[in-house]
């Protein structure tokens, strides 16, 4: 998946697939993890959000599924 990189403390970059839903991330540690059924609104509130590490802990962290992708 194609991930767009943001300027962020936590997030290194961010990536969506609307066919799937899938929500991924990588973090500033390298870790990449992809959340599951994740609604294309809340990507973009994502992407447009002052705070990706607020917007991440608020909305996304503890609301959906999510497992980690190993490199």
């Amino acid at each position: 998946m194609e991930r767009i990189v943001v300027e962020s403390s936590l997030l290194h970059s961010v990536g969506y697939d609307p066919r799937t839903a899938i929500l991924e991330l990588q973090f500033q540690d390298g870790n990449i993890y992809r959340y599951y059924d994740v609604e294309p609104e809340t990507y973009q509130e994502l992407l447009e959000a002052p705070s990706k590490g607020h917007y991440f802990n608020e909305y996304i962290r503890d609301a959906y599924l999510f497992d980690r992708q190993y490199r």
